[in-house]
């Protein structure tokens, strides 16, 4: 059957399977996110086994964050020269291996490689590609799907942290690596149910006339060739070609011609500086706490109590976000909860106790939630719907420096300072600096939209809002209190 009209591409259908997308998103983030926030109950077991310090041991967790962030872009393209299935099923194998691998260390240095980059790898082949299709499935709900499929993070940090300082007790800290590395491995059990979206029934096997061929040709490097769309979104999975050559996929520049918009950049940068502060605390959490003389096991309730607020804050802004009269305000809301989460941080050097640790963790695990939640999403409304895979690629690239050269300076830190005061607080004012660039990309989002769509000269006075002078002056108050 032949059409000379527009042909509609398949819609993300809001439902149906998309829930299964969402669970195995789910299972992925509890077997990626959670299980590398585990990584730091194993902190301290390390450093007392290699008798290293503080810098040398926090290089394994931020090398772990590091190349799951770099090699993200490579998730990205593996999806879509292939498929997210084939990206996720390798990734888990990846990961699988280089925890099972991590299990025979003798040094820390075999585990900055087994751990840190294989494991990391996985992480980055499975995860990027699975939150990615989320969004593919999900356009009227998305905000609430990714704050579903991305509370994995928190629910699985609940559940896991103290079951790894069980494991660890009874097993030591290589049969915990162990079995940790068997629980990944359902990685490749999800990564078979991330089915892609196809065209409409109604339009199978139907020829794509001239008038749709128009719109794809921007896919090709050569106008004149014969196309034959079979993927949703305007993607190209097979071009029949007159000279009989053809590939399954053909990479264009306009894939990241969102790389050089001005509110990208800005928001690139904002990323830069949220990333590294949020780098420290899952890290140094534990450690400090045990530190000021909290025990083990309520070092790990911390983590725990951090989960189960990571969940909260992830479906609730999820949620809220997705409300009709709310979803101009998410970015807003990704910079609210970025700030507060900064915030919070400063009170961490006179928190010493651990009923005064809780309220620190209650806090820092809502806002991180809706942070987590929220990011794809802003990603998605910045860079473009038919674009988040390769958005998400370049964003959780981003991360990588930071998350890899944070943890080991807020370990130096520590060691030249004798305490965790300046490993914080420079966390926490990172975190609200870059809080404070994503409202400017926002505005400048807005002034661009102005100019080319109405015309209308922008407001060139940017003002911040209450907020922002409230954080200003609450940090600057805490330079003068706390010394570093």
């Amino acid at each position: 059957m032949h059409h000379n009209s527009k042909v509609p591409l398949v819609k993300p259908p809001d439902g149906g399977w998309g829930w299964v997308i969402v669970v195995s998103c789910f299972i992925v983030t509890v077997c990626t996110r959670a299980v590398s926030r585990c990584f730091s109950i194993f902190f301290m077991e390390f450093q007392n086994y290699f008798a290293q310090d503080y810098a040398m041991t926090a290089w394994i967790h931020s090398t772990v964050d590091c190349t799951t962030m770099m090699f993200a872009p490579v998730g990205s393209i593996i999806s879509n020269r292939y498929s997210s299935r084939a990206s996720v099923v390798l990734g888990g194998l990846l990961a699988s291996a280089g925890l099972i691998l991590s299990s025979f260390a003798n040094c820390l240095e075999y585990l900055y490689l087994s751990l840190g980059v294989l494991t990391g790898c996985g992480y980055a082949l499975a995860y990027t590609p699975s939150v990615a299709i989320v969004g593919e499935y999900f356009h009227k709900r998305k905000a609430m799907a990714y704050g579903i499929a991305m509370s994995g993070t928190g629910i699985g940090t609940f559940v896991l942290a103290p079951v790894v300082q069980l494991l660890i007790e009874k097993y030591s800290w290589r049969g915990a690596l162990l079995i940790l590395g068997g629980l990944v491995l359902n990685i490749c059990a999800c990564g078979a149910l991330l089915r892609p979206l196809t065209l409409a029934d109604n339009l199978t096997g139907s020829t794509v006339t001239e008038k749709v061929t128009e719109e794809c040709t921007y896919k090709v490097q050569h106008d004149d060739l014969p196309l034959h769309c079979s993927a949703p979104h305007s993607v190209l999975t097979k071009i029949d070609c007159s000279d009989q050559q053809s590939c399954r996929y053909c990479p264009s520049y306009q894939e990241y011609a969102f790389l050089l918009t001005p509110d990208f950049l800005v928001f690139a940068v904002s990323v830069l500086f949220l990333a590294y502060g949020c780098s420290t605390p899952f890290v140094y959490l534990i450690p400090y706490a045990v530190n000021v003389g909290v025990s083990q096991q309520q070092a790990a309730f911390l983590m725990s109590i951090l989960g189960i607020m990571d969940i909260i804050g992830t479906i609730s802004f999820g949620w809220i976000t997705d409300r009709r009269c709310l979803k101009k305000y998410r970015r807003f809301c990704f910079f609210l909860t970025i700030g507060l989460d900064g915030f919070s941080s400063l009170f961490i050097p006179i928190l010493k106790t651990f009923p005064l640790l809780v309220p620190y963790a209650f806090c820092y695990g809502y806002f991180d939630g809706a942070y987590v939640a929220l990011l794809p999403v802003v990603t998605s409304d910045i860079a473009g719907h038919d674009f988040l895979s390769s958005g998400l690629g370049i964003v959780y690239f981003i991360h990588a420096i930071p998350y890899l050269i944070g943890p080991p300076i807020a370990g130096w830190l520590v060691n030249t300072t004798g305490t965790y005061t300046a490993a914080f607080f420079i966390s926490g004012l990172s975190m609200m600096f870059g809080s404070l660039l994503v409202p400017s990309a926002d505005w400048i989002r807005s002034c661009r939209n102005s100019v080319k769509v109405q015309g209308v000269k922008p407001d060139l006075q940017f003002r911040f809002p209450p907020f922002t002078l409230v954080v200003l002056l609450t940090a600057q108050s805490w330079c003068d209190l706390l010394p570093i």
